[in-house]
């Protein structure tokens, strides 16, 4: 079946295109999401002022995606979850948490844009693009750091408190040991 695309679809084409396509995904996935009409001599005809108005609003898109860039490009968005010991996280960042803290920040991005394989599982600095326009691609600073909870607090204040009272009896017991093998 040959479908008119009304917007950029991956993988498969740009808005305005002429594509051949199965019937099935046409039916069940295309047309009910409105992602493109069916190819009839009445929407061919309407095609080309599609295309021209295309065009016209692909070059406004096109500016305001590099505007964002220059906004976004020097984010650094933090995320703070609860780990396990090899540093691997119970959940995950997605890219709805992304977009989520982009637009805390002020910055509306749709979660689709954001281009994440797959979810962050582990702590560390990412670098995640964000897909703003099929020729602007941002790349925004995601930093993923462990919770600190009151029990790893509490351990680590013991292990400082250990470790400044073992310092002291370390040092008696080495005039001790040097007076034994004095005699």
């Amino acid at each position: 079946m040959e479908v008119i695309l009304k917007e950029d679809v991956a993988d498969l084409g740009f808005r305005g295109e002429v594509v051949k396509v199965a019937d099935g995904y046409a039916r069940n996935y295309l047309l009910p999401r409105k992602l493109a009409m069916q190819a009839t001599a009445a929407n061919k005809a309407v095609i080309e002022q599609m295309k021209a108005a295309s065009a016209r609003r692909s070059a406004t898109e096109k500016t305001q995606a590099e505007e964002l860039v220059t906004q976004l490009e020097p984010l650094v968005l933090s995320f703070t979850r609860k780990t396990g010991e090899a540093g691997h996280l119970f959940g995950s960042v997605t890219s709805a948490d992304i977009a989520a803290e982009l637009a805390a920040q002020g910055h509306e991005v749709d979660r689709r844009k954001i281009q994440l394989g797959d979810p962050l599982k582990s702590v560390g600095d990412f670098k995640v693009a964000i897909r703003l326009h099929r020729e602007v691609t941002a790349r925004v600073t995601v930093k993923v750091q462990a919770e600190v909870t009151e029990e790893d607090k509490v351990a680590a204040a013991n292990a400082a408190a250990n470790a400044t009272e073992a310092a002291p009896a370390e040092e008696a017991a080495e005039p001790a040991a040097e007076e034994a093998t004095a005699e």
